[in-house]
């Protein structure tokens, strides 16, 4: 058994395709909450080093666009209490925090992608389809920890010798725009070297080869008949009604059938094929480290 990182990224692409559409194209609460939690789960199970900040920042997202929608729209029959006259609606509310729930979902799911799909994986996806896009989805993902990186030299350097000050706010805030200021002029600079170190090699200038040791084997085949398989309930059920949900005048979700209960099966089980893939591959290794 493999870790879900390791399959091919055709695999990978099609099956985080298929949990995000099915997460952002509908409104369906349940299904919003399957998506957050085995996102959640996805991503404990990766290796980051920014984890909290990651989490921290999620939350903040999740708080704003949980109140943003009650405080900005007054749709609804039922209201909770006045703002300034303005009506705060249960509708609203419960729109606003489906939303927050679906986003931030949502990008747990993207990160745990962005840390599979590495510019090696992504320059195989697109490479023969869009040369040009792969390869700048590929610097773009480089350039993320390499600014970080750098961001982080300059503010050292920039303290080292007596130009960041943090006796109080404004100091802060003023040493932050030095280092933001030097970090995009450094970035700038790099690229426009790429860019001519690739021109001076020729890139562009007719047909490429290409080569990859990534290889399309069994196990990608039948990871995408089980993605394929799972989305069969979960469109039935969409076609059907048993997903159809109204927040507006009244807050009321379809009664669930035998179709509901099967998409949001389908649906659990495709969220927590990589997570199973990952709690077999430990067991896997910790038996054979047992056998040495």
């Amino acid at each position: 058994m493999r870790d879900f990182k390791e399959y091919n990224p055709i695999t990978v692409f099609i099956y985080y395709a298929a949990v995000v559409i099915v997460s952002m194209f509908t409104m369906n609460p349940v299904l919003h909450i399957i998506s957050f939690v085995g996102g959640v789960l996805q991503f404990g199970m990766q290796k980051t080093n920014d984890r909290v900040r990651t989490q921290i920042w999620y939350i903040i997202i999740g708080l704003i666009l949980a109140l943003i929608r009650p405080l900005f729209s007054h749709n609804g029959a039922t209201v909770l209490f006045l703002i300034n006259d303005n009506p705060i609606t249960k509708e609203a509310f419960i729109f606003g925090i489906n939303s927050a729930v679906m986003v931030v979902g949502v990008l747990y799911l993207f990160r745990v992608f962005s840390e599979i799909m590495t510019s090696d994986r992504l320059l195989y996806l697109f490479g023969r389809v869009s040369p040009k896009t792969a390869l700048i989805l590929s610097m773009g993902l480089r350039y993320i920890p390499m600014f970080r990186h750098q961001r982080k030299i300059t503010a050292d350097a920039q303290t080292a010798i007596g130009i960041n000050k943090d006796d109080n706010a404004i100091d802060r805030i003023k040493g932050g725009l030095n280092v933001f200021s030097a970090t995009v002029s450094w970035g700038i600079e790099n690229g426009i070297i790429t860019a001519d170190s690739m021109a001076a090699r020729g890139y562009g200038e007719g047909k490429r080869s290409y080569f990859s040791p990534i290889r399309f084997k069994k196990r990608d085949l039948i990871m995408i008949l089980i993605t394929v398989t799972a989305l069969v309930p979960i469109i039935t059920a969409l076609i059907h009604g048993s997903f159809d949900t109204v927040f507006y005048p009244l807050f009321t979700v379809a009664e669930p059938d035998v179709f509901a209960y099967l998409g949001y099966l389908s649906y659990s089980i495709l969220l927590v094929i990589p997570i199973l893939l990952k709690v077999l591959e430990n067991f896997r290794w910790k038996y054979l480290m047992s056998k040495i």
